[in-house]
C-alpha cells in the first residue's frame, strides 16, 4: 500500500478504537454510582474506595454514624475529577477487545504467518500478566493502607482526599502491572538470541537482589507488605522466565542437531 494509503487506514482504525473508547469511558461513568446488586456487582466507585474503607475505623476519618466509608473532597471539582478519571479508565478496560481488535488490524497484513502467531501469544499472555499484576496489587493495597495509615498511632486520623487516593491506586496498578510484564520480556529476549536461560539461571542471585532494589524504590507507599509482595511475586516471576528459556534452548539445541547434514565420508560408509 502507498504511504496515503497507509494514512487513511491507521486514520480509520484510531477512529473506531477512539468511538470504542468512549462508549467504554460512558459506561463506566454511569457504573461508577450504580451496581448490580441483583447479581452482586458493586457499583465503580465502591469498587475503587474499598481497600482505603478495609483500613480500621481509628486511623480513618468516618463521616455520620460510621456505616459509610467516604472520601474527603477538598475542592469543588474533586468529586467530578474522580468519576471521569474512573470512567476513563474502566472504559479503557472495557473496550480492550475492540481498540486491541483495530491494532491488530492494522498490523497484521505486514507480519508473516508465524510473526502473526507469536504476536497472539506474547499479546494475550502481556495482557494475563498485566491483569495478574493489578489484581496483586488491589489485593495488598488494603494491607498497605492499614501500615501506612496506622503509623501516627492515636495521635492522628487520615482523611484522604480523592486526588491522593485515587493517584496513589493508579500508580500502584500501573507499577505492578508494568513490572509483571518482566518474564515475558526475558522470553521474548531469548526468542530473539540476545539472552540464553543459562545465562539467566547463572544470574539469578544479581537478578534476585536487584528486583528486591527495586520493588524499595519503584512502589510509592515503602511501606513493607506492597514491597515484600511485589518483590516476591518478581522473583518468581524471574524464575519462571529462566526455566521457560532453558527449556526453549534445549528444544533449540535438538532441533539444530536433528537438523545437522550428515558428513559425506559417514554417508559413504554407511552406504
Amino acid at each position: 500500500m502507498p504511504v496515503l494509503e497507509h494514512l487513511h487506514e491507521l486514520r480509520r482504525r484510531m477512529f473506531l478504537a477512539t468511538v470504542a473508547l468512549l462508549g467504554g469511558t460512558a459506561v463506566g461513568f454511569l457504573w461508577f454510582g450504580h451496581g448490580i446488586p441483583a447479581l452482586g456487582v458493586p457499583s465503580l466507585g465502591e469498587l475503587l474506595i474499598e481497600p482505603y474503607c478495609a483500613v480500621p475505623a481509628q486511623s480513618r476519618v468516618t463521616f455520620g454514624d460510621g456505616s459509610t466509608c467516604q472520601l474527603l473532597a477538598t475542592g469543588p471539582f474533586s468529586a467530578l475529577e474522580l468519576q471521569l478519571k474512573s470512567a476513563v479508565i474502566a472504559g479503557a478496560v472495557l473496550s480492550a477487545p475492540c481498540w486491541l481488535h483495530q491494532l491488530w488490524a492494522f498490523v497484521t497484513p505486514a507480519l508473516h504467518g508465524r510473526e502473526r502467531r507469536y504476536a497472539i501469544v506474547f499479546g494475550a499472555t502481556g495482557g494475563l500478566l498485566f491483569a495478574g499484576g493489578t489484581a496483586l496489587a488491589y489485593l495488598v493495597l488494603r494491607e498497605g493502607l492499614t501500615v501506612l495509615l496506622g503509623f501516627g498511632g492515636d495521635t492522628t486520623v487520615t482523611a484522604l482526599s480523592p486526588e491522593s487516593y485515587f493517584s496513589f491506586l493508579i500508580a500502584m496498578l500501573v507499577i505492578f502491572g508494568v513490572s509483571f510484564e518482566l518474564p515475558l520480556l526475558l522470553i521474548m529476549l531469548n526468542a530473539a538470541g540476545v539472552l540464553s536461560g543459562a545465562r539467566l539461571a547463572r544470574a539469578r542471585r544479581y537478578a534476585i537482589f536487584g528486583l528486591v532494589v527495586f520493588a524499595g524504590l519503584i512502589v510509592p507507599g515503602n511501606d513493607p507488605i506492597t514491597m515484600g509482595a511485589l518483590a516476591g511475586a518478581l522473583v518468581l516471576l524471574y524464575e519462571v522466565a529462566v526455566q521457560v528459556t532453558r527449556l526453549r534452548d534445549r528444544r533449540r539445541d535438538r532441533t539444530a542437531d536433528s537438523a545437522e547434514p550428515v558428513p559425506v565420508a559417514a554417508d559413504a560408509a554407511a552406504r
